[in-house]
């Protein structure tokens, strides 16, 4: 049984794991975008780099003879995801999407969805006049042009250029803390918070802390799963997925 995880995310490292040491015998094989200049390597084989696209993956997964692929990338690394779908059908493999729940807000929260970090942008000003990025460095670009707000953006890696005109830079991988959280919007007196739904508990302590400090949270709506694919919320379903006979038995196991 030979089965490829896409995705570099702590989801993916996980389900790596479970999958390495519930059985043995199988082949586990993690594919990393390489956009992270020194990511956490996952258990079993690793590779790094794209495949070229859907064709490119359809013809690894045939070369690489792969029996299961697991999309586990970031709930808003939609590209691949698409591509992943396309490339299973035309290689008829199966494919399951494993995607960590999004956020909720509770009572005392002041969240304002938006569908893109360009939307999120352009409603930033009428929010606050210091903003905390924390939506990535690779869509930064949507908010070059936002001049009349001071802007803290972190970042595992630096960001290229180009930023915020009035930015400053935290470079920091998490999890994060509660308490390193609200040190921040201390520091540097932030007044809005700015977010992709990426779900997950590693990055939620932000959300507490502009909860805490009565601050409102511009939230990305995460993009939609391929239609058709099977998704599952949790690594425990994921494995469960795998290891159910009608995938297993794919590969003769």
């Amino acid at each position: 049984m030979h089965v490829l995880i896409l995705g570099g995310t702590t989801e993916a490292r996980r389900l790596a794991q479970a999958l390495t040491a519930g059985h043995p015998g199988w082949r586990v094989t993690s594919s990393l975008a390489g956009r992270v200049a020194r990511p956490l390597l996952p258990e079993g084989e690793v590779r790094t780099g794209g495949f070229g696209g859907a064709d490119g993956l359809a013809r690894a997964l045939r070369e690489l003879q792969v029996d299961a692929l697991i999309d586990a990338t970031h709930p808003f690394a939609g590209t691949i995801s698409f591509h992943a779908a396309q490339a299973a059908a035309t290689a008829h493999v199966p494919l399951l999407a494993l995607r960590r729940p999004g956020w909720v807000p509770v009572q005392d929260d002041d969240w304002h969805h938006v569908n893109s970090l360009e939307e999120a942008a352009r409603r930033l000003p009428t929010l606050g006049r210091r903003a905390f990025l924390t939506a990535g460095r690779l869509g930064l670009s949507a908010f070059a042009g936002v001049d009349d707000v001071f802007c803290v953006v972190r970042s595992v890696d630096a960001p290229e250029p180009p930023l915020p005109p009035r930015s400053q830079v935290l470079l920091a991988r998490g999890p994060f803390t509660l308490e390193g959280e609200r040190a921040v919007l201390r520091e540097y007196r932030i007044d809005v918070l700015v977010t992709k739904d990426s779900g997950g508990e590693a990055t939620a302590p932000k959300l507490v802390a502009a909860r805490e400090a009565r601050i409102p949270v511009l939230v990305v709506r995460r993009p939609e799963v391929p239609a058709g694919v099977t998704v599952v919320g949790s690594v425990a379903e994921a494995v469960e997925w795998a290891g159910s006979p009608g995938i297993s038995s794919l590969s003769g196991d």
